[in-house]
C-alpha cells in the first residue's frame, strides 16, 4: 500500500487551484536536433501563454519542408514519448498513435506538433482534468481554448516551414482538448479531427453513466493523471481479479479511499456532484459548441463500441445539427471500433472479422483527403460525404448525407420491440395476463461480472480485455438468475437499425433504489461455417445503465417508491447494424454491472458513496412483459 501522506503531497504538488504559478522548466525555450541520419527535424520549444505561462512542445518537421501545413495535438500523455515512439531516425517510426501508419498523415508531409497541456510533463502551471473554460467554473483568464490559441499564434509565426494553415487532431481527453479548439478558434485553425472525445463526463463519458459511477476505469485513472505531474505513481491492487478488489473492499468508494483518490481535487468533485447539476452541465463540451456557429471544417469521429467515451461525439454532432441543420463544416464518421480502433488495425474486433482493414480504409479514403482539402496549397476537390459510417453485419461503408440515415428510398421508423412471458420479444405486445411480469432477485453481494472473470484491468490498463469488453459473450449472464432474457425467433429476413435504441422498461423493486441495466444483442445462428467460434454467439450490440433515482430528472434524484410500478426510459448508444437471416435479436436486463459499475445499495441514501454496509440490502425486481403499457425497447428501424 502507498502511504496516504505521500499521496497527499503528491496531489497537492501537481492539482492546483485554477490559478496558474509557473513552475521551474527542466527544458529551455529552445532545442534542436537535426543530424544528417534523420529524415525530420525535431524541435523542442517553450511555448508562452499570455498568462506567462510556458507549455512544452514538440515540433517534428520532415526534412525539406516547405509550405507544409501543421497538424496540433495537445495532450496529457506525454508529449515527449508520443514523439519518440521508435527511438528512430525515420519520423514515421518516431511517432506512437495518431500516426502509426504512414499511409495518412507522414507520407503526405505533414509537421507535427504535440504539446503538453497545462501543469502535465514538460509543461509549466497547474494540471486541472478537462480544465473547464473560463467562466462560473474557471475564474481565472486562461482554458484550453486561450491555450490553442496562443500555441497556433505562435507556431504560425516562428515556423518558417509551414504554409500557416493549422489543424487539431487528437483521440479521448486529446480528442476533448480538439474540440476546446473550436471555442473562439484562431484564424489559422483549417480543420479539425476531434476523435471518441470526451464531452459529457456525468451522462456517457468516462466518469457516469446517467448516474452511475464508472468506478473500474475511473479511480485508477484519476489517480495516476492527477497524483504527478508524469504520471510516476501508478495504480496498485491487492487482487489479481478486480471483481474481488472492489467487492472486498467495503462499502461506497472504498477501493478510491484506500488509495488516496479522495485527497485529490478532480475526485472530490465526482464525489461531490454526483447528479447532473452546474458541474457537469456547464462544463458539457455539446452544450458549449451548440451556443455559437461552427467555422471550422470538422470531422467528429465516433467508434461504434467505444469502451470510454460512446457518448461524446454523436452527442456533438447532434447538438451542432440541431442549432445548425445545414452548417456545411460539419462531417461524421463512424466505425467498427474500439476507443482509438481508428489510428490501429481495423481488421477485426474482439471475435468480429470485417473483411477488410476498416480503420486503414477510413484513414486513406476519408481522413487524408479531409486534412489536404483544407491543410494543402494544393489540394485535390475532395470527395468525402458528409457522413461515412460502417453497417455492421453487412460489414460495408456507407456515404449518407447525414445521422441518422438509411440511404437512398429509406427511412428510419420508430419501432417498439416488447419483452413478451415466457422470454419471449416481439413487434407486438403480447396480450394482458397475470401476473404480466417476471422477477428477478439483485443482490449486491453476488452482483453481475461486467466480463467474465477473472477481470484484469486495474493493473493491465488498456489491456485487450478492457478494449474488447464491448463485444464479449454476453451467453454467460445469459444464464444467470438475476439476468432476464428475452428472444426472437430466428429471423427469416434482414432487420437494419440506425440510429439510438431507446429502453423503455416498466418494472418494480422492492427496494427504494436501484439501477437497471439494457442490453440489445444479436445471436449468431448455432452453427456459423466460416468461424465456428461464433456459434451461438451473442454480440452485444447495445447497452448502458440508468440510475434509478435519475429516472424522473437527472438534476433532481429521488428514491424510487417500494412495490410501485416504474417507467425507466433511457437511450441506448446508437448503432448502424444489419440483424441478418437466420440470427435471433435478444435483450437482457438486470441491475448490477460490476465492478466496471459501482454497487447501488438498493435502499435510498443521500450519496452513494458515503453507504454503509447496513444500506446494501437485496431487492426483487419486477419487469412488466403483457400488454401495451409492457416495457419495450424501441428501435430505429429502417424500412
Amino acid at each position: 500500500m502507498k502511504p496516504i501522506a505521500a499521496i497527499l503531497a503528491l496531489a497537492l504538488l501537481s492539482a492546483p487551484a485554477l490559478a496558474d504559478d509557473p513552475l521551474p522548466s527542466d527544458r529551455p525555450d529552445h532545442f534542436n536536433v537535426h543530424t544528417d541520419s534523420f529524415d525530420y527535424v525535431r524541435r523542442i520549444v517553450m511555448i508562452r501563454m499570455r498568462d506567462g505561462v510556458k507549455l512544452h512542445t514538440v515540433i517534428l518537421i520532415p526534412k525539406g519542408a516547405h509550405r507544409a501545413p501543421m497538424l496540433l495535438t495537445r495532450t496529457p500523455y506525454d508529449a515527449d514519448e508520443l514523439t519518440s515512439y521508435g527511438d528512430t531516425a525515420k519520423l514515421v517510426g518516431a511517432l506512437d498513435g495518431y500516426d502509426n501508419a504512414d499511409d495518412a498523415i507522414v507520407a503526405a508531409g505533414y509537421i507535427r506538433v504535440v504539446q503538453d497541456v497545462r501543469g502535465k510533463y514538460h509543461s509549466e502551471g497547474g494540471y486541472v482534468m478537462n480544465r473547464p473554460i473560463r467562466g462560473p467554473l474557471n475564474p481565472s483568464q486562461v482554458d484550453h481554448p486561450t491555450d490553442t490559441y496562443d500555441t497556433i499564434d505562435w507556431l504560425v509565426k516562428n515556423v518558417p516551414e509551414s504554409n500557416g494553415r493549422v489543424g487539431t487532431i487528437g483521440i479521448s481527453y486529446d480528442g476533448f482538448t480538439t474540440l476546446m479548439s473550436l471555442v473562439d478558434p484562431h484564424p489559422a485553425l483549417k480543420v479539425a479531427v476531434p476523435m471518441n472525445p470526451m464531452v459529457d463526463g456525468w451522462v456517457g463519458d468516462d466518469w457516469y453513466h446517467k448516474g452511475a459511477f464508472r468506478q473500474l476505469g475511473s479511480i485508477n485513472y484519476i489517480y495516476e493523471q492527477e497524483a504527478t505531474r508524469s504520471n510516476d505513481e501508478k495504480f496498485w491492487t491487492d487482487h489479481y481479479d478486480d471483481y474481488d478488489t472492489f467487492l472486498g473492499a467495503g462499502p461506497g468508494d472504498a477501493v478510491a479511499r484506500e488509495h488516496g483518490d479522495d485527497q485529490l481535487g478532480f475526485y472530490r468533485k465526482i464525489r461531490e456532484h454526483t447528479a447532473y447539476d452546474e458541474f457537469w452541465q456547464l462544463q458539457a463540451v455539446d452544450k458549449i459548441l451548440a451556443k455559437q456557429r461552427l467555422t471550422v471544417p470538422t470531422m467528429l469521429v465516433h467508434s461504434l463500441w467505444d469502451q470510454e467515451d460512446i457518448y461524446g461525439a454523436l452527442a456533438v454532432y447532434r447538438a451542432l445539427k440541431a442549432a445548425d441543420p445545414t452548417n456545411p463544416n460539419l462531417y461524421l464518421a463512424m466505425g467498427p471500433w474500439h476507443h482509438g480502433q481508428a489510428i490501429g488495425d481495423g481488421s477485426t474486433l474482439g471475435p468480429l472479422h470485417f473483411g477488410l482493414d476498416t480503420s486503414l480504409w477510413w484513414r486513406m479514403h476519408v481522413l487524408r483527403p479531409f486534412l489536404d482539402h483544407y491543410l494543402r496549397d494544393d489540394a485535390p476537390p475532395m470527395d468525402v460525404a458528409r457522413v461515412t459510417a460502417f453497417e455492421t453485419g453487412t460489414n460495408e461503408w456507407q456515404r449518407l448525407p447525414t445521422w441518422p440515415a438509411c440511404g437512398d428510398d429509406c427511412t428510419i421508423a420508430a419501432q417498439k420491440l416488447y419483452l413478451k412471458p415466457a422470454h419471449g420479444l416481439g413487434f407486438d405486445p403480447a396480450p394482458e395476463a397475470d401476473p404480466g411480469f417476471v422477477a428477478y432477485v439483485s443482490d449486491p453481494e453476488k452482483p453481475i461480472p461486467f466480463v467474465q472473470r477473472p477481470i484484469h484491468m486495474l493493473a493491465d490498463g488498456e489491456g485487450p480485455q478492457w478494449k474488447n469488453w464491448l463485444v464479449s459473450d454476453q451467453r454467460e449472464a445469459s444464464t444467470r438468475p438475476d439476468v432476464l432474457t428475452f428472444e426472437t425467433d430466428r429471423l427469416t429476413a434482414p432487420l437494419k437499425l440506425a440510429g439510438a435504441p431507446i429502453a423503455n422498461l416498466v418494472a418494480a423493486t422492492t427496494g427504494t433504489a436501484g439501477d437497471f441495466v439494457v442490453k440489445l444483442i444479436d445471436v449468431y445462428p448455432d452453427v456459423v461455417a466460416q468461424t465456428p467460434a461464433m456459434g451461438g454467439y451473442q454480440l452485444m450490440i447495445s447497452a448502458d445503465i440508468l440510475r434509478g433515482r435519475y429516472r424522473q430528472s437527472f438534476s433532481a434524484p429521488e428514491p424510487i417508491p417500494a412495490n410501485v410500478k416504474q417507467t425507466y426510459r433511457f437511450d441506448l448508444p446508437t448503432v448502424n447494424h444489419v440483424f441478418l437471416p437466420g440470427h435471433r435479436i435478444m435483450v437482457q436486463v438486470q441491475s448490477t454491472w460490476f465492478p466496471l459499475y459501482d454497487l447501488n445499495p438498493q435502499s435510498y441514501v443521500e450519496n452513494i458513496f458515503d453507504a454503509k454496509p447496513s444500506d446494501y440490502q437485496a431487492a426483487t425486481i419486477s419487469v412488466y412483459d403483457t400488454g401495451t403499457e409492457g416495457s419495450f425497447v424501441e428501435l430505429p428501424v429502417a424500412k
